[in-house]
């Protein structure tokens, strides 16, 4: 085994490359980056592909940034492997202005990613990118093993943990849009086929099956076309429950907080914290995907929602966006997002960055946003000083310890938004229900009782305003009685 601190020099046989803006050193160089090796022994396979992710090597392209940035990516890749159930061997960095469109890594670089993944014993290797079909095959045929970009292995950890019809639908979905341009013929003809239509001319596969008939790959692409638009349907009905739902609480004027963020920042964490939900908490990346919404109130009785959502990551697949387009909604249909930063992570702010370019993609950027930086307890001093002077309205919080809970909870209740409505009535006493509704879902400004019923001075809901509109003409008496009180 190689050292893991050194470099592997190789000589550039890449026809392609040039040494431009980047150093001649770092281009002809795979880096490897230290202390990536797991203990993790599972195993687990990823459907239509039946990949083995055991023992692998990580291969990253470095196009831009620091070295920093692109080892913070690979180590991501590593934590994403373990999570997969693989034991990470290796892990190498290439640099150069962009990926080779032929084998990624440049094909000069390919043998020796051959040699290293022999000498270590790998049997899976995983890029940090996503490949095209061409890049996948090619790289194949030269390392001898199984090779995965980084889309695939996201896609695995959402199938092992998807839990809920809607989530299940939702990543087999994702998977088979992966999988439809990947698809492979039988040989490079194509030549074995289901059926023959007994028309001559056609790249015939013998006595009895001339004439073009269906190859195997044409079979498989129908039968995922069919049912990529079957989940489809099934995830537009599901979309319609999770909006009548919504247009209930809206109706309702209960405010809606959504809760986001990168992948194992603490969400699930804090949600529990805030409401007691009870959602799984584990120290894994995309550990919980299911949305949680549960039920929260003010310090003044007021009812609002808060609601968990599938984690974020940097290049999160399109795939997985569109699929979980109807869960992201929930972010975009809240009053307020609630975005979670893992401060003691080696880059927040690029976790940051991540996170809100998804909330673009879903149009939820144009919301009201409260950072909310977690893991306290587990970050160095030096980093919560520079997060506070970059972001002086964050609140610190730990989620396991219960830091600064009472602060998150009075700042999301400060920032939710007001009923619209100022109105002055007396209520009679046996309209109870009344008074529950106005101190449920409005904002009791004062209150008195008074002989003919309860006087209040509040704020609500145009809905609930206008069942209230019977009951304006004791305003005068109400001032009386909340000047009293």
């Amino acid at each position: 085994m190689r050292d893991q601190e050194s470099f592997v020099q190789m000589a550039d046989e890449d026809l392609d490359a040039t040494t431009g803006e980047l150093e001649l050193e770092d281009r002809q160089a795979l880096r490897r980056v230290a202390g990536l090796s797991t203990e993790l022994t599972d195993i687990t396979e990823v459907e239509y592909r039946q990949l083995r992710l055991e023992r692998v090597v990580l291969v990253g392209v470095w196009t831009d940034g620091s070295v920093t940035d692109a080892e913070n990516s690979l180590t991501e890749l590593a934590a994403l492997a373990e999570t997969a159930g693989s034991q990470v061997l290796e892990g190498l960095i290439q640099r150069r202005n962009r990926p080779d469109p032929a084998t990624y890594v440049g094909r000069g670089k390919v043998d020796d990613l051959g040699s290293i993944v022999r000498d270590s014993g790998a049997d899976t290797v995983i890029c940090d990118g996503e490949l095209s079909p061409s890049q996948l095959r090619n790289l194949e045929q030269r390392t001898k093993v199984k090779v995965v970009d980084r889309t695939a292995l996201i896609l695995d950890i959402f199938a092992q943990h998807a839990k809920s019809k809607e989530g299940k639908a939702q990543v087999e979905l994702a998977q088979l849009e992966y999988l439809l341009p990947r698809l492979r013929g039988w040989g490079e003809t194509l030549s074995r086929q289901t059926g023959g239509s007994g028309r001559g001319g056609g790249a015939g596969g013998g006595v009895g099956l001339r004439g073009p008939g269906e190859t195997k790959l044409e079979t498989d692409r129908r039968r995922i076309r069919t049912r990529i638009a079957r989940l489809r349907r099934e995830i537009k009905g599901m979309r319609m429950v999770r909006t009548t739902k919504r247009a209930r609480r809206a109706r309702n004027a209960v405010p809606a907080v959504a809760i986001a963020g990168y992948t194992n920042a603490g969400k699930s964490s804090l949600l529990n914290r805030l409401t007691g939900a009870g959602v799984l908490v584990e120290d894994a990346l995309f550990a919980t995907l299911d949305p949680t919404t549960r039920r929260a109130r003010t310090a003044d009785g007021r009812v609002y929602t808060l609601s968990d959502t599938v984690g974020f990551v940097r290049h999160l697949p399109h795939q997985i966006v569109e699929a979980f387009r109807s869960t992201l909604e929930e972010v975009a249909e809240a009053d307020l997002v609630v975005h979670v930063v893992d401060g003691a992570h080696p880059d927040p702010e690029e976790q940051v960055r991540a996170v809100r370019e998804v909330l673009g993609e879903v149009g939820a950027d144009r919301l009201p946003e409260l950072l909310v930086v977690n893991k306290i307890d587990a970050a160095d001093e030096e980093t919560l000083l520079r997060l506070k002077r970059a972001w002086p309205d964050a609140v610190f919080v730990s989620a396991r310890a219960g830091r600064g809970i009472d602060d998150l909870r009075a700042t999301i209740e400060s920032r939710l938004p007001r009923p619209p409505v100022e109105v002055r009535v007396v209520l009679p006493y046996d309209r109870g229900d009344l008074v529950a509704r106005v101190h449920r879902s409005g904002e009791v400004l004062s209150t008195a009782h008074l002989g003919e019923g309860t006087a209040l001075h509040v704020r609500v809901g145009e809905a609930l305003a206008a069942e209230l509109e019977p009951y304006l003409a004791a305003t005068a008496r109400a001032d009386v009685g909340a000047t009293r009180n």
